[in-house]
């Protein structure tokens, strides 16, 4: 039989529609691996294979019925750890919440589950989901499957990793200053940071409530189309959540980027590593050739958002955690306790100031957006680093580096595309980002896709 590993949503659909494949056989396999391979990688805190059979089999005699209820029915997914899931341990990341076991699923979770999807277990993250490498000294760090001694990035490293390393099909994640992307980056998978409030948050543990967005992870683009279109829509639960109509996001997939506008912000030509400048010169070429009209553009307020999104980040996880932090200190690690009593520190002054900064950029993107369909530029502006011995260091550099290139969509509240690029010198993968208006996904997935089809991750600076 073909391997089935690494095969995508969209590509094992049909068969399980067809019986072809069953979703028990599909599952099975998939915990299979999870048992050889994650005792290395730590891409799972919590497996769930007895409860993954079960909705397996449950999965495979609807469909035998002929009750087939859509692409996602019988896909194995993992489900990032901070997600509520009702009777399973649900610890984000955490000490604080190991022995958390929520009463409901978060809306995201219940939309998933019932399109059909089968929850494999509860996935690895940086703690609290508030760090950028996936160091986790409570549950294990999560270890990038292209080489193990480097970082799969965070806070949803869990997750990228699996499917990096076919130990999921599908996985969700939670943005709030680059953590679907970030790792997307790191382990050359795909990753959607949607516009602010498409998609519920009701039932994740809160990083930052007015940043956090809930969104897919897969191997392909329309594995996210195909994500999104269930986990997007209306939650009375959720104060953030839009009330609006949603499109069919594969119908414009083949439709190609001919005569697209990208407006590169020379914001993101700075800084870069040697590696992320070079594949980046070699993407916009690759774009311009597919019919893309290109030009650099300037976004000044984009420097804002270092400020911004430490201020506002580090002043509403603070508050969250006020009396935990007050409590438990001990109980975080020394990363997130430091970032955590930083924001403590803030002041009410320097919070509105950040606001008021926020919406100078939110402008800003607004006036970008009459002259350019889509923005661009590399996802973060360094490769994949290895694990280094003072972790703790290193985790507060890598956000100090990579969040003034992810934080700025999470500031306006507008979407973001993660694509692979190709690879480093190193063999490890290195990622860029298409950004798009206020509610721009079926574009930015039409952009995202007609890219995937030139085979990015078999790009490599010695083959060029």
């Amino acid at each position: 039989m073909t391997d089935i590993s690494f095969l995508t949503a969209a590509e094992l659909g049909p068969l399980i529609k067809s019986r072809q494949l069953s979703p028990v056989e599909l599952t099975k396999h998939t915990l299979n691996l999870m048992e050889t391979i994650d005792p290395i990688l730590h891409t799972y805190i919590t497996p769930l294979p007895e409860l993954a059979l079960r909705q397996a089999r449950k999965a495979e005699d609807e469909i035998m019925r002929g009750e087939y209820a859509g692409p996602l029915h019988g896909i194995p997914i993992g489900i990032k750890d901070n997600y509520f899931t009702k009777g399973i341990r649900t610890t984000a990341g955490s000490k604080l919440f190991n022995n958390f076991i929520p009463n409901e699923n978060a809306t995201a979770v219940d939309k998933l589950l019932g399109a059909g999807a089968i929850m494999l277990g509860k996935q690895n993250l940086h703690e609290l989901a508030a760090g950028s490498t996936g160091t986790n000294p409570y549950f294990g760090t999560t270890r990038n499957p292209w080489k193990i001694n480097h970082m799969p990035g965070g806070s949803s490293g869990g997750g990228t990793a699996s499917l990096a390393a076919g130990l999921a099909i599908l996985a969700t994640g939670t943005d709030t200053f680059g953590s679907i992307r970030l790792p997307a980056a790191m382990c050359g998978v795909y990753g959607l940071k949607a516009t602010y409030g498409l998609v519920s948050t009701y039932g994740i543990f809160p990083t930052a409530w007015s940043l956090d967005t809930s969104g897919p992870m897969a191997r392909s683009v329309t594995d996210l189309a195909l994500m999104l279109q269930v986990m997007a829509g209306y939650d009375a639960k959720d104060p953030a959540s839009l009330n609006m109509p949603i499109p069919d996001y594969t119908e414009n997939l083949n439709k190609g980027i001919s005569g697209v506008k990208i407006g590169i912000p020379t914001y993101y030509l700075e800084g870069l590593e040697p590696d992320v400048e070079q594949l980046f010169k070699n993407a916009i070429a690759t774009l311009t050739s597919l019919g893309a009209e290109i030009r650099e553009i300037e976004i000044p307020e984009l420097t804002m958002s270092t400020f911004s999104g430490y201020a506002i980040v580090g002043g509403e996880a603070s508050a969250f955690h006020e009396k935990w932090l007050k409590d438990h200190a001990e109980d975080y690690s020394t990363d997130i306790r430091t970032f955590f009593l930083a924001g403590a520190l803030s002041n009410t002054p320097q919070y509105v100031k950040a606001q008021q900064a926020r919406r100078k950029m939110v402008k800003a993107f607004d006036r970008a957006f009459h002259d350019v369909d889509i923005l661009l530029g590399p996802t973060i502006p360094i490769t994949t680093p290895a694990f280094q011995e003072n972790w703790v260091e290193q985790n507060l550099d890598v956000v100090r580096r990579c969040m003034p290139f992810t934080s700025p969509v999470n500031l306006t509240g507008t979407p973001s595309l993660a694509v692979p690029m190709g690879l480093d010198e190193n063999g490890l993968p290195v990622g860029m980002q298409f950004i798009g208006k206020h509610l721009s996904e079926k574009q930015l997935l039409q952009v995202g896709h007609a890219w995937e089809r030139v085979d990015p991750l078999k790009i490599s600076l010695k083959r060029i």
